[in-house]
């Protein structure tokens, strides 16, 4: 498989790889800091002067926090804190913890109390993203209570000697201030390869592996281990051998990461001219200088949700234009292909209301849920159309190179097709836009097994393998329990993913893949093979998928994406990447 493997047989804990590399020494478990709030209640006058004290302390060292992350690591990672900010100013929290003192409770009870029941709501919603934003309330939460009573502060003592550390979980201002010099590895017990806490070892450099299970927080303490942040397993007690080889695997992996950092720009053409558009997966028009410095020729997943995840009501019409004005002016006539709001399933926003239901991901989600609330479809397309009136010149390019496209999410049937192409092109000549390439994402297999008929009525595709593989497979990608098994490289996604392809080159229609095996340098082989026109990926994985494109042959990656197809597991198709790298080598 891919990352380091031992040739001994050390004792491994598996996890899921969220920052890559690969970190030696001695394990530190961080015992869960349990903190008990005394509840000793005072008059509700002097409560809330505490109250509002503490807030107000608490707000100057969120901002100061986010102005030395933004000064180490960049504005994107420093949102967070000033998204904390937000958090604390939530008047819903304020007024649950002012009940819960006006019912005789103390302040530093009431907050604590306070928070606890907001972030539990979070959390039991079952999106990764709300799951983070518990952590953070929980984090920032710990902050006022610390400002309300000293005595209340929570923190962690870490040896002296560099050390792989293993916790429960992380919140995201520790994991801000670790020093990568003193914490060489993360290893945690829950948390997911989507948190604050992963993005930031990401930024920081420092590998990481989450959902390792209760199991980690029992090893004892200066215990040897090697932990591979790709893979997400922990080997422990590894012999000498086994530590020669990891460090000269690290070795030989940072020379190359180097090299192909310094290559970046290049486009990613195969030996023999065959070219694949390369574009970043991103949020906001901030992420933009990065994608393009680690060489995106465009965007080719603009996550639209996260306008909506991450503020506490929706955002109107001139909010989303703005936005996607920014986009497209910071990408300067580069593509960008905007995904409308993708909610619903694992992506659950509390202020929208929508139903509970029993089982989300079979419910309503994607374009079931936009044909239902054109009050959510509506003012998004308009945003859009706008966008495109101002910033889409005449006569522009289509396909893949179009300068603004709009992709649908969840598609299942040519009747949603039709719908939705219909209101949009209503919604086109009301603002008097120029048509823009419309397109749909492949997540499901009925929607790949009659791709054929589908391109008909659309302009291009998107593979979301992340969701192709869930369903194909019948396993909650979210299920910790599971994950290992929930390979994108099955080789039933991957004839799904030729299907496709196959099915779009019979009308001319353009396929890319915005799913987590795009950024994977094998995987994006086998992709190219299938006959993917375009990936995109986060922008950390864009070197490292060019130089490989670029080191092949076109015929040699459809012989290669043809005998993964015919193999009979994923196992047995990730081994194909052993031989093909040895045969390079």
């Amino acid at each position: 498989m891919a990352g380091w493997n031992p040739a001994d047989a050390p004792r491994v804990m598996g996890g899921i790889g969220a920052s890559p590399g690969i970190a030696i020494g001695p394990v530190h478990v961080l015992a869960a800091a349990e903190i008990s709030v005394p509840d000793e209640p005072e008059p509700l006058t002097s409560g809330a002067d505490r109250l509002h004290r503490a807030l107000a302390a608490t707000g100057g060292q969120l901002r100061a926090l986010a102005d030395d992350t933004e000064r180490r690591l960049g504005k994107a990672d420093a949102g967070i804190f000033s998204a904390q900010g937000e958090l604390i100013a939530d008047t819903d929290l304020i007024t649950l913890a002012c009940q819960l003192m006006v019912e005789g409770h103390g302040v530093a009870f009431a907050w604590n109390a306070a928070v606890e029941r907001m972030a539990g709501r979070l959390a039991a919603l079952g999106n990764p993203v709300l799951a983070a934003r518990a952590a953070d309330l929980r984090d920032v939460g710990r902050r006022v209570l610390a400002q309300i009573d000293p005595a209340l502060k929570s923190g962690h003592d870490l040896p002296d000697v560099p050390c792989i550390l293993i916790a429960p979980d992380l919140a995201p201002s520790d994991t801000a201030g670790l020093d990568p010099a003193r914490v060489i590895g993360l290893a945690t017990a829950q948390g997911g390869p989507t948190s604050h806490t992963a993005i930031l070892a990401r930024t920081l450099g420092i590998p990481a592996a989450v959902a390792g299970g209760p199991g980690l927080l029992g090893l004892p303490n200066h215990t040897v281990a090697i932990l591979d942040g790709t893979t997400g397993r922990l080997y422990l007690d590894p012999s000498e051998a086994d530590i020669a080889s990891a460090e000269s695997w690290r070795a030989r992996q940072r020379e190359q990461a180097e090299a192909e950092a310094r290559e970046r720009a290049r486009p990613a053409e195969t030996r023999d001219g065959h070219r694949i558009a390369i574009g970043a997966n991103v949020n906001n028009p901030e992420q933009v200088p990065l994608a393009l410095d680690q060489g995106a020729e465009g965007v080719g997943l603009m996550r639209t949700e996260f306008l909506f995840l991450e503020r506490g009501d929706t955002p109107g019409e001139d909010d989303q234009y703005a936005t996607y004005s920014g986009m497209l002016k910071a990408l300067a006539g580069r593509p960008l292909i905007v995904r409308t709001l993708d909610i619903g399933g694992d992506k659950q926003v509390a202020h929208l209301h929508l139903p509970r239901e029993e089982n989300p991901f079979l419910g309503v989600r994607g374009a079931r849920l936009l044909l239902r609330r054109p009050d959510l479809m509506e003012p998004q397309l308009r945003a859009l159309y706008r966008a495109a009136k101002d910033h889409v010149p005449a006569g522009a390019p289509r396909g893949k190179d179009a300068p603004l496209s709009i992709m649908m999410p969840m598609i299942t049937s040519v009747p949603e097709v039709l719908r939705l192409r219909e209101i949009c092109e209503a919604i086109r000549r009301e603002i008097g836009a120029p048509e823009v390439p419309l397109g749909i994402m492949i997540e499901v297999p009925a929607a790949a097994i009659q791709a054929d008929v589908l391109a008909r009525h659309c302009d291009f595709f998107s593979i979301g393998t992340n969701d192709l593989t869930q369903y194909t497979l019948a396993i909650d990608r979210q299920n910790t329990e599971l994950a290992p098994e929930a390979d994108s490289l099955h080789p039933a996604v991957l004839r799904l993913i030729r299907m496709t392809c196959e099915g779009a080159a019979r009308h001319g229609r353009f396929v890319g893949v915005c799913g987590g095996i795009a950024g994977d340098p094998f995987g994006a082989c086998l992709l190219a093979g299938l006959g993917v026109h375009e990936l995109s990926m986060t922008p950390r994985d864009l070197p490292g998928v060019k130089a490989r494109l670029r080191a092949a042959d076109s015929a040699e990656l459809k012989a290669l994406a043809a005998q993964a197809c015919a193999q009979e597991d994923a196992a047995a198709v990730r081994a194909l990447d052993t031989l093909e790298t040895g045969e390079r080598a």
